[in-house]
């Protein structure tokens, strides 16, 4: 039986037929795969291709069978192995030898650029794309105080890769934690959630630069490309392309750019404008803001078109303004910060008319709408920062804490898990979602992220909001421990301040007597609450008004404080801060709505 349904596919040429259309159908994936990223086709064109070919398979050879392309005599003469068989047969064990070789050659030392061996196809993407995070590159330099331009190269990179739609950068700030070591890339991969992972190492002597950089799939530690560039300083901007570029074809993604677009863009011609302004970003990491601006205004004068310098001028000018709110007087921190908030706003206009396409730009605009009270107008810029640069971690920062102040909590959550997810060793950012987290309701989880933050790291942000959630749940005496537990040095108030604040704590909830003769205790002010005070709560959250010109804390939408927010002293504050105003165009928050043409309630 079986040697006559043989014999009769041999009749009708069928074997034939299905060698012709794989070796067909293989040729012309090379093609399609080939062309792709050259064109730009998203992904889902060759997996339409592919799916097309392979659903005309059994279709072609149904085709054949009905058609009866032989005689339809079975008794006449059998046709003769022709040169066309050789030929069908030979070229499909090439494609079978070819497949073969594609699926086990090895591939640590493929590149880009290598057209006969394998490139990864990535497989698994995540809700943004391909998650991939770039490790510190290693300074191999002989002079230590290099180290700001390896830490540099790393940030270059992973600014590069972010323009790429199909990749998602993930883990930019938390990556920083593995610098130095040597680590299981598979362990590493799990902990920043990430598919593929770049690491490498930057050797700087004198004019000349020497990069190291490979790919490397988490999931079993393999490099699938690794490349080294010995050049001039004066190419480190090529290289970072080029390093881009390979990484992107390594793993066959469309780069998704305009025509005339580079994935590293926003550069300057000078290189030392480029070494002064990776050291302006290190000294601004690490709270040197003074010496930061120092730095970068004679730069912006000397290169006027090197965006991301403007934006990073316009951060050190915003962080000055904070830091003189949080040490000095009112009258004086206003005569600081009011003139410094106008440079940052220029400084911003600045980066975005150099690079329009830059999200730093836009992202530092919405920070001084925010600053101002501009509710809309910041919403606007940093939706517009999140659009080109959909996983930048400060943008999404950003965008969670402000929109948390307007009062949508739930969008604010969502936005805080999403950054918490991209960068899970962040302990500002861990806090952050603890507070969105408190926001809606889930206390318990909140405190527990927030006791898993290491306790030496923002002690002063980190203890004052875990204090503040022990004392919503009745926590008192952990409460006052945990402000009395911030060191002297990272004080943001006096250290009697800290001890009235856990005397009044530790007295909660009995109601303190005489409210004007209770302490000022500023940023703890949510003591007040817990001995029955809230006229010296509300004077907090006025004074804050007042002094910042927004309100700039999303503490008035703590579970908690539901009672004030029914009060006519609470509708005043959100409407003196614009915020109804705000609601009325944009869309009413999760616990207030209209009532009435000119009235809102809160819950």
């Amino acid at each position: 039986m079986m040697m006559k349904l043989l014999a009769e596919l041999k009749r009708r040429q069928m074997f034939r037929v299905a060698a012709a259309y794989a070796v067909v159908a293989w040729l012309l994936l090379q093609v399609v795969n080939n062309v792709a990223p050259v064109l730009d086709l998203p992904v889902w064109v060759a997996r339409a291709f592919l799916l097309a070919l392979v659903i005309g398979f059994p279709i072609a050879l149904l085709f054949v069978w009905m058609r009866e392309l032989a005689p339809a005599d079975a008794s006449a003469p059998k046709h003769a192995t022709t040169k066309l068989d050789y030929v069908l047969a030979g070229g499909l064990a090439a494609v079978i030898a070819l497949i073969l070789y594609q699926q086990l050659a090895p591939s640590d030392t493929t590149t880009a650029g290598d057209k006969d061996g394998p490139a990864e196809t990535a497989q698994t993407t995540t809700a943004t794309g391909i998650a991939i995070a770039v490790l510190p590159f290693a300074n191999l330099s002989d002079e230590r105080e290099q180290e700001f331009f390896s830490d540099g190269m790393t940030d270059e990179i992973m600014t590069a890769l972010a323009r790429i739609q199909s990749l998602s950068v993930v883990a930019r700030e938390s990556a920083f934690q593995y610098k130095g070591e040597r680590n299981d890339m598979r362990a590493v991969g799990q902990a920043l959630n990430a598919q593929y992972l770049i690491n490498g190492s930057v050797r700087r002597a004198g004019n000349r630069v020497r990069i190291t950089a490979q790919l490397v799939r988490a999931n079993d530690g393999v490099a699938l490309w690794t490349d080294n560039y010995d050049r001039e300083l004066t190419d480190v901007f090529a290289i970072q392309e080029e390093i881009a570029l390979a990484i992107a074809g390594a793993l066959r993604v469309p780069l998704g750019l305009q025509p005339g677009e580079r994935l590293v863009s926003s550069r300057t011609g000078d290189v030392n404008s480029y070494q002064q302004y990776l050291r302006a970003r290190a000294l601004l990491r690490a709270g040197n803001t003074v010496a930061a601006v120092a730095l970068l205004e004679p730069l912006v004068a000397r290169d006027p078109n090197y965006a991301p310098a403007w934006a990073l001028l316009a951060l050190a000018y915003t962080d000055a303004r904070l830091r003189a709110d949080r040490a000095l007087s009112r009258d004086d921190a206003r005569r600081i910060w009011l003139p410094a908030l106008d440079k940052s706003e220029q400084a911003a206009r600045e980066a975005v008319r150099a690079d329009p396409s830059y999200a730093g730009g836009y992202a530092r605009l919405g920070a001084v709408a925010r600053f101002r009270g501009n509710w809309a107008s910041s919403d606007d810029l940093r939706r517009q920062a999140l659009a080109l640069d959909p996983s930048d971690p400060e943008i999404l920062q950003a965008y969670s804490q402000g929109i948390a102040n307007a009062g949508r909590l739930r969008e604010s959550l969502r936005l805080a898990e999403q950054l918490r997810a991209v960068e899970p060793f962040v302990p500002g950012f861990s806090i952050i979602t603890a507070i969105a987290l408190r926001l809606n309701g889930q206390s318990e989880t909140a405190i527990q992220i927030l006791e898993s933050v290491p306790p030496d790291a923002e002690p002063s942000y980190r203890n004052t909001v875990l204090a503040e959630a022990y004392a919503a749940a009745g926590r008192y005496s952990e409460a006052a421990d945990t402000l009395l537990a911030i060191p002297e040095a990272s004080m943001e108030v006096s250290r009697q301040t800290l001890l009235d604040a856990a005397r009044l704590l530790r007295s909660a909830p009995t109601k303190a007597s005489g409210f004007g003769e209770l302490p000022s205790i500023n940023s703890a002010s949510f003591v007040y609450w817990h001995v029955g005070a809230p006229e010296r709560l509300f004077e907090a959250w006025e004074r804050r008004l007042e002094f910042l010109g927004s309100l700039q804390n999303s503490d008035i939408w703590y579970p908690e404080y539901a009672p004030l927010r029914k009060t006519e002293r609470f509708k005043r504050l959100v409407r003196n801060a614009g915020l109804v105003d705000y609601w009325r165009a944009r869309g009413w928050p999760d616990l207030c709505r209209p009532v009435g043409a000119d009235d809102f309630a809160c819950d």
